[in-house]
């Protein structure tokens, strides 16, 4: 009896435990508000204003200023005229759907910042930044306007307009995570 017991009450701590750090994880998202491309256009604008210095010294992580800026500016462009190389089916049907569901419910993305998109050109060290920019902010701008069938995407598979644009917001919300913060 008492074995079951232990078992019953080791199996709901669990539960609370995993329900508890769920909820913790969930709640670390973004400002719901701030997850549109017209959000993300108004402070992609305000970037544009900073000397070439500052724009290129804002990030911190493996990859300059202009590298994010374009490796964003990819995905946004390759949701409209197709990823280069996919994961399989199953991946996309699975692990993929997943993580993009988690990603979407939580508002924030998690990811390696520092990987390049399957195939995709290699990323220009020396592209100036304020090129690289203005490439993000016109690839956000021309998917706002595009009307066509979406590309699937290399790891989530199918997605509508509305996820292809949270996807490209959350994307670009953690690369900023390697910026310097600005006052």
């Amino acid at each position: 009896m008492q074995r079951r017991q232990f078992l019953k009450v080791s199996l709901m701590g669990a539960a609370v435990g995993i329900t508890s750090a769920s909820a913790i994880w969930l709640s670390q998202g973004n400002d719901p508000e701030q997850l549109t491309i017209t959000a993300l256009l108004a402070k992609l604008n305000q970037l544009t204003m900073l000397s070439t210095e500052q724009l290129a010294h804002l990030s911190h992580g493996e990859w300059n200023s202009a590298e994010v800026f374009a490796h964003c500016a990819q995905s946004v462009e390759f949701s409209m005229s197709g990823f280069p190389e996919h994961k399989s089916a199953l991946f996309k049907q699975t692990v993929g759907a997943l993580a993009f569901t988690a990603f979407a419910t939580k508002g924030a993305m998690s990811h390696n910042l520092a990987e390049p998109i399957p195939a995709a050109p290699k990323l220009d060290r020396n592209l100036d930044v304020n090129l690289a920019l203005a490439r993000l902010i016109q690839s956000l701008t021309d998917f706002q306007q595009y009307q066509a069938e979406l590309a699937p995407h290399f790891a989530y598979g199918e997605l509508n307009k509305a996820d292809y644009e949270l996807a490209h917001v959350l994307h670009f919300y953690n690369h900023q995570q390697s910026f310097t913060k600005m006052s």
